[in-house]
């Protein structure tokens, strides 16, 4: 990086498309470079003792490719200072060891990832940090979940993972800040290109970058993104003194991921909704769940609050685990795995793979649900792999 991040042009009023390619880095005056380089290095020439050269000392405090990418995750999602990690959970947890302390309270969704709940739940509890699940779909059951005096953060998924509840974000920040409380919001099914939180008033955004961000399959990460700068600065502090931070390559193939959001996520989109009107005729299917069918209960406010609905899908198979299990073994095309979020699509059983940690509690998932990362492949190609797994358990 020749420049500091602060001289950066103002791309503040530029499509997301063109903040997802610009923004958080210019080309380098002495090469022309267009894409920032992999600086592999884990510490800086000092010009003289405390003389950083552009602010660098040493690679957990900061690097020029993790810089770039923190500022492109910043410009897509409105806010001023952007954070990378090593994964999604490595962001979530400086996060709320950063605004959080024992004693103190959060409420969590009813319907959250798995690795999210076990965060709370057999980590940051032990730490001190209780925490209160409720339904992010229901205002009221987030307002009467808080706890005054104790409440420090509501932690919303919308859409939420993997029932797909829909959380009316400028409603739920109204409700945590009449409490004195932050609205976090995760992000990560939705992506920047779909929904913007800090512009309907959450404090905090959160991603998994491995998912739609980085959108390949192929690099683990997470972010934080916020307007306030003393959150900003809590969140420096922490990320620098816990030390999870996204390495220069891990953060160079984010960038590249995020490059192409927008593209990728309305082809996401256009194929999931062909998948959902099939899958709504079909006989082995019980119930589609998806926000972009008018029977939703969170229709309205995603259709207000998203640019599109996603490509996540759920649907439950008549015959119940069985058969839902038979389904998930006999895709070809879909690829049975967890994750999500990248251009291959991915099948999986989220009683049994990512919320088997919620067993046995109140977030809890359906045991004939099906979970679907729609990718961006050949829709026909998609189509006909799922009938023919869906025939297979129609006839287990």
């Amino acid at each position: 990086m020749s420049e500091h991040p602060a001289q950066q042009p103002d791309w503040s009023d530029a499509g997301f498309e063109t903040r997802a390619i610009h923004a958080g880095y210019e080309p380098d005056p002495s090469t022309g470079a267009v894409i920032p380089p992999i600086y592999a290095t884990s510490t800086y020439k000092q010009d003289g003792v405390g003389g950083l050269r552009g602010g660098y000392e040493y690679s957990r405090s900061a690097n020029p490719t993790r810089t770039a990418l923190e500022g492109a995750l910043a410009a897509v999602e409105g806010g001023t200072h952007g954070f990378a990690f090593a994964s999604g959970l490595a962001a979530e947890d400086t996060l709320v060891r950063a605004l959080c302390g024992p004693g103190q309270h959060a409420v969590i969704p009813d319907d959250a990832y798995g690795g999210t709940f076990r965060l709370f739940d057999k980590v940051e509890q032990v730490w001190g940090l209780v925490h209160s699940p409720a339904a992010v779909s229901d205002v009221d059951a987030v307002r009467a979940a808080i706890r005054p005096g104790e409440t420090r953060l509501v932690w919303v998924e919308t859409p939420t993972n993997p029932l797909l509840g829909i959380g009316d974000i400028e409603a739920l920040a109204a409700v945590a800040h009449d409490a004195g409380a932050l609205l976090v919001v995760d992000n990560t099914f939705a992506s920047p290109y779909l929904q913007q939180p800090l512009a309907l008033g959450a404090d905090v955004v959160v991603h998994s970058t491995t998912k739609y961000v980085g959108g390949h399959s192929d690099v683990v990460g997470g972010a934080l993104v916020v307007r306030d700068d003393a959150l900003a600065d809590r969140i420096r502090f922490h990320q620098n003194a816990m030390g999870a931070v996204a390495g220069p390559f891990d953060a160079w193939l984010t960038l590249r991921g995020l490059k192409t959001l927008a593209v990728r996520m309305d082809r996401h989109c256009d194929n999931a909704e062909r998948i959902v009107a099939h899958l709504l005729e079909h006989p082995a299917v019980e119930q589609v769940i998806y926000p972009g069918l008018t029977d939703h209960p969170g229709h309205e406010v995603a259709a207000r609050q998203m640019k599109r609905f996603g490509g996540m899908v759920s649907f439950r198979v008549k015959g119940g685990e069985a058969a839902a299990l038979a389904v998930c073994e006999r895709t070809h095309v879909f690829t049975l795995g967890e994750s999500l979020g990248g251009v291959e699509s991915l099948i999986e059983h989220p009683g049994r793979m990512t919320h088997a940690s919620v067993a046995g509690t109140d977030l809890e998932v359906p045991a004939d649900l099906v979970r679907l990362s729609v990718g961006i492949e050949s829709v026909d190609d998609l189509v006909a792999d799922l009938d023919q797994a869906l025939s297979s358990a129609l006839s287990h």
